[in-house]
């Protein structure tokens, strides 16, 4: 392949992601925004069912069910549950935080992702990687403020989310997954659906609920009948899922990682404006300084990855 095509195909994959992120954050504005009245798991569920009907119509697009045949079924089904807790945990810290400081903390999956390499697949990891994996850790510290009174132990959810999705990127680059992005959506979709019904056969008669609100209440209140607006936002936001997650697929296929996973970072501004225009919110200096720094341990990560593939075409591991 020549390096113009390589440049081609690298650039449709950042604008998939980008457009991918643009509809996810709205879809996660809708999720807020039902937050106070409906159940996570029911949203979900009804989320992922809205999504699989779409995402049933570009499997047969790209070739019908034989398409779904996979030799990692059960790889599939792990790494989409490993995606719904990460978003329980992300939406359950949406529910009570500002927009853009829960993406700003979710940013923290890059740094987990380069922490695990050495225990979970054995790759050496340099200092350079410690000293900015450090330095990311100092800007949640900073968002987070722990020992003030504006910290929350809620806060420390979206850094869970992070945890959980950099597992199942783990997961995904140990065993490896070469199946196209409706397979990838599907099998995600299934594990949404089949979670969030155990999940709700369990505790959606809202037994569990202490009244006491905010994220426990978001978790454990019992299941009621969406209003027709409800129900509108829901499936619009299980639309948005569909193609927001087939074009995230979308893009690591078409792209080459190092080109493409930077500018997942672009989901921090639609957030910001997002935030602001729907609730007010804006973050304030320390928050912003926080995030500047978990933003830019990031992007050292990802820099510092690409070059290593560079010098090793072969995966050899460089310590640098």
């Amino acid at each position: 392949m020549s390096y113009l095509q390589t440049l081609n195909r690298n650039t449709q994959g950042i604008l998939c992601l980008v457009a991918a992120l643009a509809l996810l954050t709205l879809s996660d504005s809708i999720i807020k925004w039902l937050s106070p009245d409906l159940a996570l798991h029911q949203i979900m569920l009804l989320r992922g069912l809205f999504a699989m009907l779409l995402v049933c119509i570009f499997i047969r697009l790209e070739g019908g069910l034989k398409t779904l045949r996979t030799r990692r079924p059960v790889l599939h089904f792990i790494r989409g549950s490993m995606l719904v807790l990460a978003n329980m945990f992300f939406f359950l810290g949406l529910s009570a935080m500002p927009l853009a400081e829960t993406v700003s903390l979710f940013y923290t999956a890059p740094l987990f992702i380069c922490m695990l390499s050495q225990p979970v697949l054995g790759e050496k990891v340099g200092l350079s990687r410690w000293l900015v994996i450090i330095a990311g850790m100092i800007g949640v510290i900073i968002m987070l403020r722990p020992g003030s009174e504006v910290f929350h132990l809620i806060s420390l959810l979206p850094v869970l989310a992070a945890l959980c999705y950099a597992m199942m990127t783990m997961m995904t680059r140990k065993l490896g997954i070469q199946d196209n992005a409706s397979t990838l959506t599907f099998y995600i979709q299934l594990a949404f659906i089949v979670i969030s019904s155990i999940i709700g056969l369990s505790i959606g008669d809202g037994r569990f609920d202490t009244g006491a609100g905010g994220a426990t209440a978001f978790l454990l209140r019992a299941w009621s009948w969406p209003s027709l607006l409800q129900f509108q936002l829901l499936l619009l936001c299980g639309v948005l899922v569909a193609f927001g997650g087939y074009l995230m697929s979308q893009a690591y296929r078409l792209g080459e990682a190092p080109a493409v996973a930077p500018f997942e970072y672009a989901s921090l501004p639609f957030a910001l404006l997002v935030g602001f225009y729907l609730w007010g919110d804006w973050p304030d200096w320390i928050s912003f300084t926080g995030s500047g720094l978990i933003i830019c341990s990031g992007l050292v990560v990802f820099l510092l990855e690409s070059r290593a593939q560079r010098k090793s075409p072969e995966h050899v591991q460089i310590d640098y």
